[in-house]
């Protein structure tokens, strides 16, 4: 956080708890509105009012600030945000490589922090993939992907029905809807249903999408590559993921061929959120 905030502060909050005031938060938005998302520590949960206020004053543009209530749970891997100060309507568009997002952080997932692991993706198109997202939120991978490669095709799958209307929105807004279908439901149930198979498949659901491995193994074509987000030791990125994708392809009657991947955030210390490529056959 900017020491300009803690400035804001000095005079209203003692010395030895301004110390625990977190040096960062999170903005969702631009500069026409936008939110910041802070975690404030218990000892300081009296001054929320007084924290928003100078989060508000330093950047002109947050027009609300949320604090942190849980980790992410939940079918919709949502946090439990409160309110700190500010508008209480928390929709905002927000920015990110030449593309925009309509969202409510309170309603729907989204991390700013993997706009680079988006990017990332983007490079690893080929000209004219047929994709598959799923867990695809409110669309940013299938919009990031679609506004950078107009060969492709995209379908994506949601089931927070709040998130899969800020994708048509989305999808919309970015004028990709000629090469984004945005499809409401459990990926269980729809993939089965879809009647065709993909080049690439990507699974960046936040936490536990191994669990999902049977469901999009079967999507991915001949020589496709499914891209699988997983945790992992800072020591050994892949091999975890590598046993789990190779395991369920074996029962499908596939193998898997480890192509690489990277680091997409630090989970916790020395754990890692990585993404693990792989080439099925």
């Amino acid at each position: 956080m900017r020491n300009t905030v803690k400035r804001q502060l000095a005079s209203v909050i003692p010395r030895n708890l301004l110390e625990k005031l977190p040096r960062s938060f999170d903005v969702l938005g631009s500069r026409e509105g936008a939110i910041a998302i802070i975690e404030v520590p218990t000892e300081l949960e009296n001054y929320d009012e007084q924290i928003a206020n100078a989060i508000m004053d330093v950047h002109g543009n947050v027009k609300s600030v949320l604090g942190k209530e849980s980790e992410r749970h939940g079918e919709y891997r949502l946090r439990d945000l409160r309110l700190l100060g500010g508008n209480k309507n928390t929709e905002v568009i927000h920015k990110e490589s030449g593309c925009r997002f309509k969202l409510d952080p309170r309603k729907t997932y989204f991390s700013t922090r993997e706009s680079t692991e988006r990017e990332r993706v983007n490079n690893l198109v080929n000209l004219g993939d047929n994709i598959l997202v799923m867990f695809s939120g409110v669309a940013p991978f299938p919009i990031c992907i679609a506004r950078a490669h107009p060969s492709v095709t995209i379908t994506c799958i949601e089931v927070n029905p709040i998130a899969h209307k800020y994708a048509v929105d989305n999808i919309n807004l970015n004028k990709v809807q000629d090469r984004v279908t945005p499809l409401l439901g459990d990926v269980r149930e729809v993939c089965p249903k879809l009647g065709k198979t993909f080049d690439r498949v990507l699974m960046p659901l936040p936490k536990g999408a191994h669990m999902f491995l049977d469901t999009a193994i079967p999507m991915v074509n001949q020589g496709g590559v499914l891209h699988l987000y997983h945790w992992a030791s800072e020591g050994d990125l892949y091999s975890e993921a590598f046993q789990l994708v190779k395991g369920q392809a074996s029962q499908l009657g596939r193998e898997a061929e480890l192509l690489g991947g990277d680091k997409v955030s630090l989970y916790s210390p020395r754990v890692y959120k990585i993404r693990a490529d792989f080439r099925l056959s």
